[in-house]
């Protein structure tokens, strides 16, 4: 065995200087990555809430995004057929309604031009 010196040597920091020198935290091992919040929950509640919102920003008719289609979908899913009995009583109630208004402008016309035509052969 060889006789060699070795120095050895330290430095000595006090409290104070000593968190000024070296890190004391734990950088690596840390995750800086904030953990995935979770999805809100969407309730019906929620859709009718923005429903109510949005009402007059949906377009009336389209064949997505519009109040057509939640119609369509929505009577398609609860079998939903509209009353056509009632539908087509009520246009057939408009026809002879139109009909009798027209019977009676083409009445009143004769009659204006009955009127017309005894006024004019009495000024003879």
């Amino acid at each position: 065995m060889s006789q060699e010196k070795l120095n050895l040597s330290r430095k000595v920091f006090y409290k104070v200087p000593y968190t000024k020198v070296i890190k004391t935290n734990f950088t690596q091992l840390v995750n800086t990555v904030p953990p995935p919040q979770p999805a809100p929950s969407f309730t019906v509640d929620n859709f009718f809430s923005q429903y109510t919102r949005l009402f007059y920003d949906i377009p009336q008719t389209g064949d997505t995004n519009s109040h057509e289609y939640l119609i369509k979908t929505s009577s398609e899913y609860i079998n939903y057929v509209p009353d056509n009995e009632q539908i087509t009583a009520l246009i057939e109630e408009i026809n002879s309604l139109q009909q009798e208004n027209l019977a009676l402008n083409i009445k009143l016309v004769n009659l204006s031009v009955a009127n017309l035509n005894t006024n004019t052969s009495s000024s003879i």
